[in-house]
């Protein structure tokens, strides 16, 4: 007996290593700076909480509909509106187990065996996991750093083949903080116009946008609407990755079928988590508040990391939006700590871990094997340590 080729062809993830052994070193009384955290590391907003509380008091502990309770797909339309000048009807939200949820419900839903998938790289490195459980093919288009790690117009005409079904777009991007401009955007969906092709469009990290105003591909024309799945959640907006909600806004059609598909998959998203969430939105008085701290805080975090990082003269493209940047390994590459030999990414990270006490995440899983990621999503006095600490490793290296 053996277990299915789709099981056997996902990338097992460097990442999750390097954290366990940054995890089992705190556990251990070693005090490591984690870089690593794909989350914010602020607690979810007390009103958000109390709504739980409250949800509970009110006995909502039962299933819902599987695509969501209508007073969060009410207050997730009014959101898309006010915020990036798109209109839909409850009926085109699905409410799903977080934005990886969303992202894999429509990956089920539109992908053949075969369908290509383009995904620019950089990539948060579940995309093409996602798109080769569906049966997908993905088809990485390498970006460049002067470009800041943004695809092109050119390049992505160039992708498109007889097999390409959809292109996925990260906007803000993780690993790169890269950002797209409203001018950017629009060049590309004026070459997606042309084809036949879906736009899985990923703006989980929309309200940690730092110079530019976000901009939605989807609000380009009423064509590219319609053959784009917007999705986003709650995790990055209101810090609630662990409340597990996301959702995905598309046309009737291909709604309908991500809510089927998930209604024998999950069923519902958590009854209480979504009541949160619901007033999460709704509440924007006291959002807005929240979300100008989080966002201000980790522009601050943001700087503080750039100068120190230019200070020790490394490499990296300035991130304009999320929580990450990326830092060039060349000046690390071929040099011995201890008579050990840096050669890759993976090499310097768990490198960093074992003499400097730093977790960094090597970006060989996210199509950039000459770069790690450093998250800023860390105490100001965190990241002046841990960038400390590199600074001591880099005068150790021969």
């Amino acid at each position: 007996m053996d277990i299915a080729n789709r099981a056997k062809q996902i990338s097992p993830s460097l990442t999750l290593e390097i954290t366990a052994r940054a995890k089992k070193m705190k556990a251990d009384g070693i005090p490591v700076v984690s870089f690593a955290a794909g989350e914010p590391d602020f607690n979810t907003p007390e009103y958000i909480i109390e709504a739980a509380h409250k949800a509970l008091e009110m006995g909502m502990t039962k299933y819902t509909p599987a695509s969501g309770i209508a007073s969060l797909k009410n207050a997730i339309c009014e959101k898309l509106k006010n915020d990036n000048a798109l209109d839909y009807l409850p009926s085109q939200i699905v409410v799903s187990n977080g934005g990886k949820h969303s992202l894999t419900n429509a990956c089920l839903t539109i992908l053949n065996p075969g369908d290509e998938v383009i995904i620019p790289s950089p990539y948060w490195l579940s995309y093409p996991e996602i798109v080769k459980l569906a049966g997908g093919v993905p088809v990485f288009v390498t970006t460049r750093p002067e470009n800041n790690f943004k695809i092109t117009p050119d390049e992505l005409e160039k992708a498109i083949g007889d097999k390409t079904k959809a292109f996925i777009l990260n906007n803000p991007n993780n690993p790169t903080g890269a950002v797209y401009t409203r001018s950017e955007l629009n060049a590309l969906a004026a070459v997606i116009e042309k084809h036949e092709v879906y736009v899985i469009s990923d703006e989980i990290y929309e309200k940690l946008n730092y110079e530019h105003r976000h901009h939605s591909i989807a609000a380009y024309s009423d064509i590219l609407k319609d053959r784009t799945i917007v999705v986003n959640g709650m995790s990055k907006t209101y810090s609630m990755t662990g409340w597990r909600v996301g959702y995905a806004a598309a046309n009737e059609k291909i709604a309908a079928a991500m809510s089927s598909v998930q209604s024998h998959s999950t069923s519902n998203v958590n009854a209480v988590a979504q009541y949160a969430s619901y007033i999460a939105l709704s509440d924007k008085l006291h959002g807005d508040a929240f979300l100008e701290d989080m966002r201000a805080t980790f522009d601050a975090r943001r700087a503080l990391m750039m100068l120190r990082l230019s200070r020790l003269g490394l490499h990296f493209i300035e991130p304009k939006g999320a929580f990450y940047v990326m830092v060039s390994i060349k000046d690390f590459e071929g040099k011995t700590y201890e008579g050990v030999r840096i050669r890759t990414a993976y090499d310097l990270a768990s490198s960093l871990l074992e003499h400097a006490q730093v977790a960094v995440v090597p970006c060989e899983g996210f199509g950039a094997p000459d770069y790690i990621r450093l998250s800023y999503a860390a105490s100001e006095k965190d990241i002046e340590r841990g960038l400390d600490s590199i600074k001591s490793y880099i005068a150790q290296l021969k």
